[in-house]
């Protein structure tokens, strides 16, 4: 327990008031760094067998297969696991996000498990032809096709020395595994880029690229436009409802406009790729989309404006090759935009851009907040989630369970007991002391710092 304390005091909540240099910079705020997609809320394992993984301590066996997930505005999506060590979270809410923002942007392997989800249950379908590719005699059931899959890929998404329970279910899990080639990583559903773009009023600001696989989206101006006299316009000048992929996307600001915001909203329905990453707001499994019914993806972009001083347009992507957060800064005012974080001040020169990454310990809560003249107060908040337990320690100590754990975090009750992946029967209570712990680790984070300043 004192170990616990002490690590989780280590990678409590990062909190960091930031301070703007001189010049105006523009309103504007939000929360996290969401890069557009799907946003869906898990609901546990639907098909699943039982594998067993193998450790020096000792077996553990646990639930593997399909899990599903409720889109939010319509959809369903179908996912594997590829975070093995980590509990589920029950009802977690999962975003669509790049594999540079997970454990697959540092696994080398990572193409091999887009090649077994585009060659596996459910992408195909035909079982009886699964079967026979993968030399199985005996045919498969739905719940061997899923376990097999799951256990193929926890292999190269884990590095974990696991089998499935059910003989056919592990011939499958071998073949799949011994026939993997790597693949590149599939497109985002939609994406908006950049996410913020900056400039003086009285004018165009932008251009903003869509990026989908959607045949098209449709676009919601800002919600305050008429109040505010903003625009949403192509590139022609016209008023914006709709757009396609490679569209560009103009705010129209009047002149003369006050230092200020504002964000557009883009929508579409589509099918999200095979092979994306989701991963959840708190600490819950990370999961790769195996399937998709026709679905809801949605994305943002925001734009600030001044007609002097500095111009700032934020925005924040998890690196997780660097181990942190990248905080992205465009200046396009006529003056340098200056800002403090974590005790270290960073200056963007006028009509400069400047990528700065803020490191983070795995599995570190943050909360950054940039604040500055005319409103200015943008906060990005998340979880580092970069690397498998199986990636940090080399290993984890496991136990012999005779039945699948129920969902974790959040308690269960009469009919909502979810069956989960690779956790142990004392996950629930280790995982609520630690998420009780982040947030008494961030406070304590905060009240050392102003001890020693009286110090």
């Amino acid at each position: 327990m004192a170990r616990l304390i002490a690590g989780t005091l280590m990678s409590g909540l990062v909190a960091a008031g930031v301070l703007a240099g001189a010049g105006t910079a523009a309103a504007g705020d939000g929360t996290g760094q969401i890069q557009g997609g799907a946003t869906a809320t898990i609901g546990g394992l639907k098909t699943y067998g039982t594998a067993v993984i193998h450790d020096d301590s000792g077996d553990m066996e646990v639930s593997a297969g399909l899990f599903e997930m409720s889109v939010e505005g319509g959809g369903t999506l179908q996912t594997y696991c590829v975070d093995l060590y980590n509990p589920t979270q029950r009802d977690a809410k999962y975003h669509e996000t790049p594999w540079s923002g997970t454990s697959l942007g540092t696994n080398r392997d990572a193409g091999k498990i887009r090649w077994i989800l585009q060659n596996s249950y459910p992408q195909v379908n035909d079982l009886a032809a699964l079967a026979a590719k993968a030399g199985i005699g005996g045919g498969l059931t739905e719940q061997d096709a899923a376990a097999g899959t799951q256990v193929a890929i926890w292999r190269y998404s884990d590095g974990a020395d696991v089998d499935a329970a059910d003989p056919q279910a592990e011939k499958l899990a071998d073949y799949l595994h011994d026939s993997a080639r790597a693949l590149a990583e599939p497109s985002a559903s939609l994406t908006l880029s950049p996410a913020a773009v900056s400039g003086r009023s009285g004018g165009l600001l932008g251009p903003v690229t869509v990026h989908t696989d959607a045949d098209s989206v449709t676009v919601t101006p800002p919600a305050d436009a008429v109040t505010s006299g903003v625009r949403i316009v192509g590139k022609n000048g016209m008023d914006l409802t709709s757009a396609k992929n490679g569209s560009q996307i103009f705010f129209e600001i009047p002149e003369g406009a006050a230092a200020g915001s504002a964000e557009v909203a883009v929508q579409a329905s589509t099918t999200v790729p095979v092979g994306r990453a989701f991963t959840s707001e708190s600490r819950s499994q990370t999961q790769i989309l195996a399937g998709s019914s026709e679905s809801t993806v949605s994305a943002t972009a925001s734009a600030a404006w001044a007609e002097k001083g500095a111009i700032p347009a934020l925005s924040a992507a998890k690196n997780c090759a660097e181990g942190g957060i990248d905080i992205t800064a465009a200046n396009e005012g006529d003056q340098p935009f200056t800002y403090e974080l974590l005790g270290l001040e960073h200056t963007i020169p006028a009509g400069a851009s400047r990528t700065v990454t803020i490191p983070l310990q795995e599995d570190q809560a943050y909360d950054f907040t940039i604040t500055g003249p005319a409103g200015l107060d943008k906060r990005f908040t998340g979880v580092l989630d970069c690397q498998t337990q199986g990636n940090e320690t080399g290993g984890d100590t496991t136990q012999t369970l005779s039945e699948p754990s129920p969902l974790t975090v959040g308690g269960t009750s009469a009919g909502t007991n979810l069956a989960e992946t690779g956790t142990s029967s004392v996950t629930p209570v280790i995982t609520g002391v630690a998420v009780a712990l982040v947030v008494i680790g961030g406070a304590a984070l905060v009240l050392v710092q102003r001890r020693k300043t009286q110090d």
